[in-house]
């Protein structure tokens, strides 16, 4: 038996590090019988504290080498012959990040067996769809929904652009808040049919809704202000200009109130009052000329700004329109009235609370950084 510290410092570092990072049970059990017996531990004793019998400890004594970690690996962890190859794996891997269109295939994604049919004209290899899904799993590939994206939509100098401008805007809003305030406005419609969304079940069981395809919809237009999350919202017939400039009114009356409860005069409002930007996307209602002009007379106090295309990320009211339907999704409202009183509550009285930091695709995650 090798006496007591028969390792050098390099061999037990060596050691240390693969006990620390390898994956394999048996395989640290081997590394530590040496680092005990580098101890001075007898084999029985070392038996007795690994939990294994004293020939097992006997043997990996004898042929574990430290200078080859490798030796620790007996022929059974190999495992069964495998048909795929490093080069089989590392093709599978690149192949399914392409488009099956670019390989010349009608069909527009790849499932297990169309990528096992493709390789093997490829690779020459043959596997069956579940081996190659079993390959994908152990490298973490998962086969899940896609995603719709807006990227080849946009246009990404203009949204350079405009993320420069309302940083612009919200540096001198958080400066000096009684010169200009940043709003973000958007519109929304909630739904009397059950609003569905994921929730806790046990694995092959579903949560089961009402389904009933109740006639009623509340139509909902209004703003967010950035440096305070102060929100105003009112309930509309329908998206139109009449309607948006309707709003408008009300919500620059709502302005001038403020003011004057701030000690102000009313009078004073359009010379000495912030400047209010209103961020909005492009919906053809919000830019018909002739309300524009009106706007522009009547409130002259307000700014649109209207976003890129395509760039809800960049309309922080957004969040606001998710995280309301989230909180009444799964309930069922037997009228109007009682979901517009929920509404109410929760978005002009304040009641929803909302975590402005959440990053949500498309949902305004963009101006959580600005």
């Amino acid at each position: 038996m090798p006496a007591k510290n028969h390792l050098n410092q390099e061999q037990i570092e060596k050691l240390q590090q693969a006990l620390k990072q390898e994956e394999n049970g048996d395989i640290r059990e081997r590394i530590l019988i040496l680092l005990l017996l580098n101890d001075g531990k007898t084999q029985n004793k070392i038996a007795e504290f690994v939990g294994c019998s004293v020939n097992k400890v006997s043997y990996w004594c004898i042929h574990g080498d430290p200078d080859k970690l490798e030796s620790l690996r007996d022929e059974r962890m190999k495992g069964n012959h495998k048909k795929a190859t490093d080069k089989y794996i590392e093709i599978l891997l690149q192949t399914i990040d392409k488009d099956p269109q670019e390989l010349g295939y009608d069909f527009g994604r790849w499932t297990s067996q169309r990528l096992a049919t493709y390789l093997e004209i490829t690779t020459g290899i043959k596997l069956s769809g579940a081996q190659v899904r079993r390959i994908l799993e152990k490298k973490k590939y998962v086969y899940i929904w896609a995603k719709y994206s807006l990227e080849s939509k946009r246009e990404p100098e203009k949204r350079t652009a405009f993320k420069k401008k309302i940083l612009e805007f919200l540096k001198i809003e958080k400066a000096t808040p009684e010169r200009l305030q940043v709003w973000f406005w958007d519109e929304s419609g909630f739904s009397l049919r059950v609003t569905r969304r994921k929730n806790w079940c046990k694995k092959g069981s579903q949560k089961k809704l009402r389904g009933d395809r109740r006639k009623g919809r509340i139509n909902l237009m209004g703003g967010l202000r950035n440096s305070d999350k102060k929100r105003f919202v009112e309930v509309i017939s329908k998206g139109n200009s009449d309607n948006f400039y309707k709003v408008l009114k009300i919500f620059y009356q709502e302005l001038i109130y403020e003011w004057v409860e701030a000690g102000n005069q009313a009078s004073d409002f359009e010379k000495k009052g912030a400047k209010i930007v209103i961020i909005l996307d492009n919906a053809s209602f919000h830019k018909k000329e002739e309300y524009l002009k009106k706007i522009e007379t009547e409130m002259p106090n307000l700014h649109l700004e209207f976003l890129p295309k395509y760039s809800p990320d960049y309309n922080l009211i957004e969040l606001v329109w998710h995280s309301a339907k989230e909180y009444i999704a799964h309930r069922l409202f037997t009228s109007i009235e009682e979901l517009e009183y929920l509404l109410h509550r929760l978005l002009n009285e304040g009641e929803l609370i909302i975590k402005w930091g959440r990053k949500i695709k498309n949902k305004g995650n963009a101006c959580i950084t600005v």
